[in-house]
This record gives C-alpha cells, sequence and structure tokens, in this order.
C-alpha cells in the first residue's frame, strides 16, 4: 500500500507493508537510492512479523521536492519521518537508515528520542564520529565529492550524464546503477538529492534533542551500527569512535562489505534489525 503524508515540502509517498498490527520499522533510503533500496529485505522483516514503512524522501518523492536548499536541513528531514508516524497513528517506530538515511536515523535518536524504540543504522557513522575523523585520518580524502556538490549547477548536470557508471564504480550492480540512474537522469530531478549535501555544509548536521545542550552527542536509544570494511565513503575511524556517542545498548557489527548493504546483503541487514528490534520487545 502507498500512503501519501502531507509535510511542509509538499506529500511523501510511503510504502507501508506487512501487518497493521505488527511493530512497525521505518526504512530510510540514503543517496541517489529510494525506497526501492529496501526490496529485498522487507520480505525478511515481514516474515519475522515486523510492519515496514519505506518513504522516498523529500527531494526524491516527486510531489515533495522543493528547490530550496534550507528546505532540506535535518530539522526538516527528521520532521517528515515524524509527520509519517502521525499520519499512520504510531507513537514510536523502530528506525533502520543507510547511507543518508542513516543520518536522519541519527537525527531522530537525538531530537525525538521518544518515538525511537530502536536504532539500526547501517555505513553511516554517528554525526559527531565522522567530524572528528577529518581530523585524525584519510576521511577528508573519502569525502572529496561532498565538496564537489557544492558547486552550482555542475554536479546536477554531470551526474544527469554519468551517475549509472559511478555507481557501477562504486560496486553497485548494473540492474540497480540503471534503476537508480533512470530514476535521476535529469538536473532538475537531481536537485532535491544533491541539495541534502549542500544543506548540510550550511549547518550543522548534529540536532540535539530539546532537554540537551549543544555540546551533547548521546544517542540513548537501542542502538545497531552495522559497517563494511570496504566502504569506498566511509571509513574505520569514524566507524570504531560511533560507540563514544551511544549511550543505550550498543552493537557494533563489521562486514567484509562495501558500503551498498541493502541491496548487496539484505539478509544480514535484515538479520541484525531483527535482532536489534527483539531486544527492544
Amino acid at each position: 500500500m502507498i500512503r501519501r503524508v502531507t509535510t511542509d515540502a509538499g506529500v511523501l509517498e510511503v510504502r507501508d507493508t506487512g501487518d497493521s498490527t505488527d511493530p512497525p520499522v521505518v526504512l530510510l533510503h540514503g543517496f541517489p537510492q529510494d525506497s526501492r533500496c529496501w526490496n529485498a529485505v522487507e520480505p525478511l522483516l515481514h516474515g519475522a512479523g515486523l510492519r515496514t514503512l519505506a518513504p522516498d524522501q523529500r527531494g526524491y518523492s516527486p510531489q515533495a521536492s522543493p528547490h530550496d536548499v534550507r528546505a532540506y536541513r535535518m530539522r526538516a528531514l527528521t520532521a517528515d519521518v515524524i509527520a509519517v508516524l502521525d499520519a499512520l497513528g504510531l507513537e514510536k517506530a523502530h528506525v533502520v537508515g543507510h547511507d543518508w538515511g542513516g543520518a536522519v536515523a541519527w537525527g531522530l535518536g537525538a531530537a525525538f528520542p521518544d518515538r525511537v524504540a530502536s536504532l539500526t543504522v547501517l555505513s553511516t557513522p554517528h554525526p559527531r564520529a565522522l567530524m572528528a575523523s577529518m581530523t585524525r585520518s584519510s576521511q577528508p580524502l573519502r569525502s572529496w565529492y561532498t565538496l564537489a556538490f557544492q558547486l552550482p549547477m555542475l554536479p546536477e548536470l554531470l551526474l544527469s550524464r554519468t551517475l549509472v557508471t559511478a555507481l557501477r564504480l562504486s560496486g553497485l550492480p548494473l540492474h540497480l546503477a540503471r534503476e537508480y540512474g533512470e530514476r535521476f537522469s535529469s538536473p532538475d530531478e537531481l536537485f532535491g538529492p544533491l541539495a541534502w549535501y549542500r544543506a548540510a555544509a550550511r549547518g550543522p548536521v548534529w540536532q540535539p534533542a530539546k532537554d540537551q545542550d549543544a555540546g551533547s552527542s548521546a544517542i540513548t536509544s537501542p542502538t545497531t551500527y552495522v559497517w563494511g570494511s570496504k566502504d569506498f565513503a566511509l571509513g574505520r575511524a569514524a566507524a570504531e569512535a560511533t560507540a563514544e556517542y551511544v549511550v543505550g545498548d550498543y552493537r557494533f557489527v563489521e562486514l567484509d562489505a562495501g558500503h551498498w548493504l541493502p541491496e548487496l546483503y539484505p539478509d544480514v541487514v535484515a538479520e541484525a534489525i531483527i535482532d536489534r528490534v527483539g531486544s527492544g520487545r
């Protein structure tokens, strides 16, 4: 079932599958994916008695793609997920995020801990661990493209022609690279996804909860962090430092894998989610 949830950015499309009475799991995709990245994971979660909610996030949902970089700040991105929960009458949910979806998951754990039953984050380290790694590891070299994305217009023009090739070189199979490439084949369609990077560069990604001071970074939700040691974009220093920013029950799962965990390792991803959800019941 496709749910349509109204936010300040427009209407988000959310794929709602599984038994509506089962515990809800929100699945947040990254760049330049969409909710299809969870296609192989969702049936495994349903088999374990879980309901899944997979939105195409703002910038990816056709009717929720504002052309204003300020509309992609973390407060707006996390508010979209809360809007989904509110629209479906859910007090809280288990939250799973990959890549940029992982950053939103961390943001939800910080700002809305009472709405997050648990976190399972794939690939993306805690934002403060990532920032710290910039001065003590090779992470700046891995993140070079985030600076390139700050240029106006040029990234959209180049990626509209080269995205499929870039995704193949990063380890994504050709059929999936083509699916995402076809979805974002024009500069206009790429504005929203790239605006996430531009908004992050204009303000802090970290969003503390209302009862935290600006320097606090502790995640209290039960959390599992899954990272691939061959990830081209996110290195070991930040991955290992993430534990310092979680005070709730924490598990770190290291895989001999690259970046595209939901698509290429659905069994392992589903197992991590099921174990985390089960520990919180």
